[in-house]
This record gives structure tokens, sequence and C-alpha cells, in this order.
């Protein structure tokens, strides 16, 4: 896709954003996915592959309407040709009259005016709170911030990638399905015109959540359990979430309820050490060895969020992480202390599981959830792509 025209798809998005629709990264991602399958230089087709990704309530139709029409425009060149192209229309000031006009008259044309020509959208660049909010760390946020940090997480799309399976479906494959051509055959008297394919099956990967709920993650654990339950009900796949401090809780029934709050609360009071200390090997070691086999099957992604502090013995820690590692297939260590430049992972408890950690990202505000994200929905089929940290601390 040309850079400008990407440029003018994150401008559009921003304009639509700051007219109050649901526009969000993900929304935006499969509208670029779609252009690659529709014509860009025809009007209609644009308009409605944007309308029927971006625009989800039927109350925001007549604002996406006005804003395209201000965004799509055909201008003419000084030889007559026409040139589709995606930009901001301009408005032109009117030039002052010599003389001022009779107020009668000028209502008059003013009135005409507005009769012929469509209503413009004035877009002004003006100050977004949400913004500033992306950018905020999650332990230095009011309660009024918090309330809208919630929001903008529940609006959070996540995808992950998908595994490819030992079974086949009907396809443009390579490998030749040798039943269905012989049972095609059979139309003609058994012989052969033409040849069926088959190709690979795919299936989205389980993900297994970690979450440290002790002393030193109070001030980030509220809203990462918000960003838990927004994956939850976010992916289709199975989700399996597991807290821990000193013991290892499973809470994914509780974690199922329909409303966050009561989610929470059923969380809370399961939970029996929250709050208190941090044994993460002996967690992982439980999970090694009575949850691993229900749940890692089929390619799974672990993520694990922690600050690092352990009071445990740092041996076991790399024997368990190692264990896990092995057992899934990317190991995610989010860490919230990573979002500061002057960190470096000094604690036991990371200089025991760096080594067997795939991806080492930050989890400190919405903007590092939205690059989760994207790295959720970049692990691939066959490889995952590894940590930018992990590979500069390699050099």
């Amino acid at each position: 896709m040309p850079s400008s025209l990407f440029h003018n798809l994150i401008l559009f998005g921003r304009l639509l954003r700051g007219l109050g629709l649901d526009v969000n990264p993900g929304r935006m991602i499969d509208l670029v996915d779609a252009l690659e399958h529709i014509d860009i230089g025809r009007r209609d087709d644009f308009y409605y592959a944007a309308r029927s990704l971006l625009v989800h309530r039927h109350e925001d139709l007549p604002l996406f309407e006005q804003a395209f029409e201000m965004f799509w425009h055909k201008p003419v060149d000084e030889w007559g040709s026409v040139e589709w192209n995606l930009g901001v229309r301009r408005s032109r000031r009117k030039p002052l009259a010599a003389s001022p006009a009779p107020r009668g008259a000028a209502e008059r044309d003013q009135r005409e005016a507005s009769e012929d020509t469509p209503p413009l959208l004035e877009a002004t660049r003006t100050y977004a709170a949400h913004e500033v909010l992306r950018q905020r760390d999650f332990a230095d946020l009011t309660a009024e911030e918090l309330e809208s940090i919630k929001l903008l997480i529940s609006r959070l799309v996540w995808r992950l990638g998908e595994r490819r399976t030992r079974r086949h479906r009907h396809g443009q494959g390579h490998q030749l399905d040798l039943r269905r051509t012989l049972r095609r055959s059979l139309k003609r008297g058994g012989e052969v015109l033409e040849w069926a394919h088959r190709e690979p099956r795919f299936k989205p990967r389980p993900l297994v959540v970690f979450a440290d709920v002790s002393g030193s993650m109070e001030r980030y654990t509220r809203l990462l359990l918000h960003f838990i339950y927004g994956l939850m009900r976010g992916l289709e796949q199975r989700v399996e979430v597991f807290l821990f401090g000193t013991r290892l809780t499973c809470v994914t029934r509780e974690m199922r309820d329909r409303d966050v709050e009561r989610a929470l609360r059923e969380v809370s009071r399961s939970v029996l050490d929250w709050s208190g200390g941090t044994r993460i090997g002996q967690a992982v070691k439980d999970f090694n060895f009575h949850w691993a086999r229900r749940v890692l099957g089929g390619g799974a992604v672990v993520l694990l969020i922690s600050d690092g502090w352990d009071r445990g013995d740092p041996d076991l820690l790399r024997q368990e992480m190692a264990r896990l590692s092995r057992s899934c297939y990317r190991l995610i260590w989010l860490n919230p202390l990573l979002g500061s430049p002057d960190y470096e992972p000094l604690t036991r408890g990371m200089q025991a599981a760096l080594p067997y950690i795939d991806d080492f990202l930050p989890v400190h505000n919405l903007a590092s959830l939205e690059d989760l994200a994207r790295q959720l929905s970049r692990i691939d089929r066959r490889q995952a792509p590894v940590s930018p940290w992990l590979r500069s601390q390699a050099s």
C-alpha cells in the first residue's frame, strides 16, 4: 500500500474518532485488509467497505457520511483528467465585498447558497484527552481517568495467531484430494478431467494468562484484570486465567461472567492471597504439574504478568520456567516496570526467568496494551517474532 494512502487512512480514522465514532486501531486494520479486495478508485466500493467496518451504530451514519464527503473528492487537473484521491477539503474564505449588501438580500443569498451546496463538516485540531491518557502510567491515574481508561480498554480489538492442524479441507492447496477427484469423475464415466486439491486447516491458538496479584503489583492489578476480562470477551478461542501470589488460583469460571464488576468481585473472593507475598516459581510449578496437560494443548500462548519481585527460590523458578517454555508455543512476560526508561531487570526473579522468555514487553499504560494487541496479531502460524527488547539485549 502506498505510504500516502496509508497516511490518509490514518487521518480519516482520526477525523471519525474526533466526531465520537468508535473507531479503534483494530477496525482500521480491518479496513486496510479490505482494500486488497476492492478497487480503491471506485468511490462506492470504498464507501460501503468503510461504512460496514467503521460504523456500528445507526445514529453515527449521518456523521460518517458528512466526514466521508469531506474526505473524498476528485480534483480536476489542468489537462482535464479526473484523478481520484483521498484528502481533507479545505474551506476557502470569501473575499470581502466593496460595499455591504442589504440585510434582506444577504440573508436570501445565504439561504439560497445553503440550499444549493451540501453541508460541509468543519474539522479543526482539538485537544484529545484520550491521546494523553494513552501515555499515562496506570499507577498515576485519578479516579475519573481510571473510568475512562476502563472504557478504552474494553474497546481494544484482540486477535491471536492460528496454528496449522493435521486435518485438511477442500481448497486451493498443493496436495491432491484423490477421494474428491474420484467422486467427481463418476459424473463423467470414471474419466478424470479435473483434479481436486486440499489445503491445511487452521485453528486459533489457546491463550493462558498468569497475573501477579501480590502487594508489589497492587497499583496495576485492577486495570490489568479489566484488560484480562477484555481479552476473554474479545477472543474467540479458549482463554484460561490464573492468579498467583504465594499460591496459584484458577479464576477462569469467575471471569466468564457477563458483568465485569461482578466478575471482579467473584475473583477477589476466590483469591485468598491477594496483595500478599510473591512466589512465582512455586506458582509456575503448581501449574506445570496440575494444569499444563489440560490447558497447554494446541500450541498455546502464555502471558505472564508480573514485576519480577520474587521471595521464592530462584533455582526453582529457573527450572519451572524452562519446563513451561518447552510446553507452550510462545511465552510472553508483561512487566509494568518495563515502561520506565531507567528500568533494568536486576531482581532475582527476572534474572532467573529471562533466558526462557520469548517476548519481554511493558504493560503500564494504554499504548503498551495496543502494542501488545499488534504483537499478538503478528504471531504467525509457524514462527513468532522476537521481542525488540530481547533482540537489543542479545546484540
